[in-house]
C-alpha cells in the first residue's frame, strides 16, 4: 500500500504541469550520452511519446557530432576544428548531411515510433524550414605577423537566418512529432549548411513561442565554483558568472542560447542532465526538476 501511495503521489504531482502545458510546445535539443546509450535512447523516446499523448507538443532537434566524427574516420577524412566548430568543406558537408539527416535522424524517428508515437524526420531543407546563411567568425589574434585572416572561413558552417514554422504547425495539428536535423539551406546560393543544434533549437523555440526550451547535456546543469548546481538563473546572474569565468568552456554557448531564447519570448529554458533516465519527464512534470532553469528576472 505504501508503494502504491507513492506511485499515486507521483501522478498527482504531475497534474498541475499537465494542465499548465496542455497544447503548449516544448522544444528539446537531444544530444550527448542520451543519444548513445540504449537505455537512455529508449527512455527518451518513451518520454517524447508520453508528452504527446497527454496533449503537450514536443519538437525534437538533435545533434550528432560523435557519429559524424566516426563516419569521417571511416572514410579517411581528417577532422579540423576552430573555436570548437568543425571546419566543413564540401566533402565533409556530404558526410554531415548523410549522417544527421539520414542515419541519426531516422534512428530517433524509429525509436519514437517503436514507443508508440508518430514521429516524422526532417532536415532544415524540408519545406524551407531553416533558412541559413554562412557563419563568419573573427579571429582572436591581434598579431599580424601570424598571417591569420581577420574573418575565418569555416566552409559550410552556418547560422539561422529565419525559421519557417508552417510545416511544424501542420505536423502538430496531425499529432506528429517533428524530429529535426540541424541542416540549413540557402536557396539563392544552393548551399547546405551545418548549424549548431543548440542554436537551431533556440531559434525554433523562439519562433514557435514555446513554453519551454530544454537542452540535454552530459552534465548536471550549470555549476558554481563550489561544484554546486545552480537550479535557477536570470540574465543578470548568468552574464555575471560568464564574465567572472564561473561559467566557461562549452557551457557558455549553451547558456547564451538559453538566455537568447528567454529574451525572445520562450517562457523558460533549461539545461538538464541527459544521462538520467526519463530526464525530460522529470524536468517538465515534477516540482523540483533536475537541471538549471533560466527565466526572466
Amino acid at each position: 500500500m505504501k508503494h502504491a501511495n507513492k506511485r499515486a503521489a507521483t501522478l498527482v504531482e504531475a497534474l498541475p504541469y499537465l494542465q499548465r502545458f496542455a497544447d503548449q510546445t516544448v522544444v528539446i535539443k537531444y544530444g550527448g550520452n542520451a543519444m548513445v546509450e540504449d537505455e537512455l535512447k529508449t527512455s527518451f523516446a518513451t518520454d517524447i511519446t508520453l508528452l504527446k499523448q497527454v496533449g503537450i507538443n514536443p519538437v525534437v532537434v538533435h545533434g550528432g557530432g560523435p557519429q559524424i566524427g566516426n563516419m569521417l574516420d571511416k572514410v579517411g577524412k581528417q577532422a579540423q576544428f576552430i573555436s570548437g566548430m568543425r571546419v566543413t568543406d564540401s566533402e565533409t558537408m556530404d558526410v554531415v548531411e548523410m549522417v544527421l539527416a539520414g542515419r541519426v535522424n531516422k534512428e530517433i524517428v524509429a525509436n519514437i515510433n517503436r514507443a508508440g508515437g508518430k514521429a516524422v524526420g526532417l532536415s532544415g531543407k524540408d519545406g524551407g524550414l531553416i533558412c541559413a546563411r554562412k557563419l563568419k567568425i573573427k579571429n582572436n589574434t591581434d598579431n599580424p605577423e601570424l598571417n591569420v585572416p581577420e574573418i575565418i572561413d569555416l566552409g559550410h558552417v552556418g547560422e539561422v537566418k529565419s525559421i519557417n514554422t508552417g510545416i511544424l504547425e501542420l505536423l502538430e495539428q496531425d499529432r506528429f512529432v517533428p524530429v529535426i536535423a540541424p541542416i540549413g539551406y540557402h536557396k539563392d546560393e544552393g548551399q547546405s549548411y551545418n548549424i549548431n543544434a543548440d542554436l537551431v533549437a533556440g531559434a525554433i523555440a523562439a519562433e514557435l513561442g514555446a513554453a519551454k526550451l530544454v537542452l540535454l547535456t552530459d552534465v548536471a546543469g550549470v555549476l558554481d565554483n563550489n561544484g554546486q548546481l545552480c537550479s535557477q538563473l536570470d540574465n543578470e546572474q548568468a552574464r555575471s558568472m560568464i564574465a567572472s569565468g564561473e561559467i566557461g568552456g562549452g557551457m557558455i554557448p549553451k547558456v547564451n542560447c538559453c538566455l537568447d531564447a528567454v529574451e525572445h519570448g520562450v517562457s523558460n529554458a533549461h539545461i538538464i542532465d541527459g544521462r538520467i533516465p526519463h530526464a525530460v519527464l522529470l524536468e517538465i512534470l515534477t516540482d523540483e526538476g533536475i537541471g538549471t532553469v533560466f527565466a526572466a528576472a
